[in-house]
């Protein structure tokens, strides 16, 4: 079992600015719950249950390890009329930080993001130059929203200058 605070902040990838990517390991993951989020994940072969606090940018977070067989029968019960999120998930080293690119697959193919988990909440890290817009702030593109409303949302507006 693992316990902490995770401090994140999550981007849109521009695809065609992406290098090579390393081998990635294959995600199914689906939602228990919401208040608080309760996710089930398939790694692989290794099952991962997750339980979430509220917030954005920093928030509590417990993950318990589980038989992988229990993930997919707990994958059948997620909340009823949710999406099964599939993404391929490689992990990025750029300036000093790993980035865990997702790459999605239907029915959200074509959104690939990349979050970066920080040592502290208001740590800057280095922005790869194939990150877009940052999406941090915008609970929509959490994958528990995806997961609510099965399809890709709007990009947010532009932040202004």
């Amino acid at each position: 079992m693992k316990i902490q605070w995770e401090y994140e902040r999550k981007f849109l990838v521009n695809p065609a600015a992406l290098p090579a990517l390393p081998r990635g390991v294959r995600i199914e993951q689906a939602y228990l719950g919401f208040e608080p989020v309760v996710r089930v994940r398939l790694e692989g072969e290794r099952g991962v249950l997750t339980v979430k606090g509220p917030g954005l940018r920093a928030r509590r977070e417990v993950n318990l390890s589980i038989p992988a067989e229990a993930a997919r029968a707990l994958i059948e019960l997620r909340v009823e009329g949710t999406t099964v999120i599939r993404k391929t998930r490689h992990l990025v080293l750029h300036g000093g930080h790993v980035w865990e690119v997702d790459v999605f697959a239907e029915p959200f193919r074509g959104l690939v993001t990349a979050e970066v988990e920080l040592r502290t909440p208001d740590e800057t890290p280095e922005l790869p130059p194939w990150v877009g817009q940052e999406v941090t702030d915008h609970p929509r593109f959490q994958n528990a929203a995806l997961a609510r409303t099965g399809r890709i949302p709007p990009p947010p507006p532009e932040p202004k200058e």
